[in-house]
């Protein structure tokens, strides 16, 4: 009637954080995301080809004016920052595969 909790799920932030193991660069990835990392490469470079289009339809919009370049600037670095943590996400399931 009263078992012992043989709980051997991770306790507290911290414990959570840190399941599964992990190493060096891999420990900065939420534990969701390193989980599943081809689903979260794919929806990167999805979100980067939304921001991309973005980008170039705010720059062909018509009116080149710092401020439409300048938001154009933010969304084609934002999709490139969206492409180069596909990369990354795509390299990790790649390595875990192996």
């Amino acid at each position: 009637m009263h078992a012992p909790n043989d709980s051997t799920a991770p306790r507290g932030l911290r414990g959570w954080w840190a399941s599964p193991p992990r190493s060096g660069m891999q420990r900065i990835i939420w534990p969701f995301v390193y989980r599943h990392p081809r689903r979260f490469g794919r929806v990167c470079i999805a979100a980067g080809i939304v921001l991309a289009g973005l980008g170039a339809v705010t720059l062909v919009g018509g009116s080149v004016t710092t401020e439409a370049v300048g938001w154009a600037m933010v969304f084609l670095a934002a999709a490139a920052v969206n492409f180069a943590s596909a990369a990354w996400y795509l390299a990790i399931a790649r390595s875990a595969s192996a």
